[in-house]
């Protein structure tokens, strides 16, 4: 998937936030240890830094959701990174985004911290961020996968 895709995605599916334009996903996925994993209409961006991995974002057009596609783009980025030597995984979500924190939760994350007021909303109140840890010394990892294409 392309920046210029990733962006389009993104639009739709962070509706009430500033989603991240062309630039800024050309300028991620160019960094060191960053990657993103598609399937059809949803991505993930993500980054790897030694025995620590992070989701950056993640996103699936409105049209599809509801189909496990960011359950199976969550499950690739973390058997890739735990195949990468990553021992942790950490990402942020909206306190308020009670789909994606069930997702999360599901996937055995568990919340560390909040930072208050973090997300800001066009026509809501801002919600707090709540970052999410899961110690991935504790996940088996499956012997292959197939869904999840890599970018960048």
């Amino acid at each position: 998937m392309t920046p210029d895709e990733m962006a389009t995605i993104h639009v739709l599916a962070f509706v009430d936030e500033r989603p991240w334009n062309v630039a800024e996903f050309d300028d991620l996925l160019g960094q060191d240890g960053v990657f993103s994993l598609s399937e059809g209409p949803s991505f993930a961006v993500c980054r790897q830094v030694l025995d620590e991995t992070e989701l950056l974002t993640l996103a699936t057009h409105p049209a599809h959701r509801r189909q496990g596609l960011a359950a199976s783009l969550c499950a690739a980025w973390l058997d890739k990174a735990q195949s990468q030597g990553a021992t942790r995984a950490f990402l942020e979500v909206a306190s308020d985004n009670l789909a994606a924190r069930a997702l999360y939760e599901a996937l055995g994350f568990e919340e560390a911290g909040r930072r208050k007021a973090y997300y800001m909303r066009n026509s809501r109140p801002a919600a707090d961020a709540l970052t999410m840890i899961l110690d991935l010394t504790k996940r088996q990892l499956p012997d292959s996968r197939t869904s999840g294409q890599e970018i960048g």
